[in-house]
């Protein structure tokens, strides 16, 4: 793993994280780069980005420096669930299995 790889720098917090996850600096940098989604970390005035690779969200932590390069601070992944929807909230949950009951009649 490299410190400067895909034009951005990375901390040894970060280096770490991507090896003790399992996480590959490319998939990282792809997160990064062309993220799904992204929120502003005020903690840390940084921003997160998010992708989802099959059943995996990947999260990049990163801001700029005093010198306007981007640097990633830390990566981490979490297990997304690719069941219904409906899952999440108990009423959209209940709806989704009365359909599912009055479809199979």
């Amino acid at each position: 793993m490299k410190r400067d790889y895909g034009g951005v720098i990375w901390t040894n917090h970060a280096l770490e994280r991507l090896r003790e996850r399992g996480i590959k600096q490319g998939d990282a940098w792809a997160v990064f780069n062309r993220s799904d989604q992204s929120r502003y970390a005020k903690s840390k005035n940084a921003w997160i980005y998010y992708k989802t690779f099959d059943n995996q969200k990947i999260e990049v932590v990163a801001k700029k420096n005093e010198e306007g390069k981007w640097i990633i601070l830390s990566v981490w992944s979490r297990s997304v669930d690719k069941k219904s929807p409906g899952k999440k909230n108990g009423r959209n949950g209940l709806l989704s299995g009365l359909l599912r009951f009055f479809r199979g009649m």
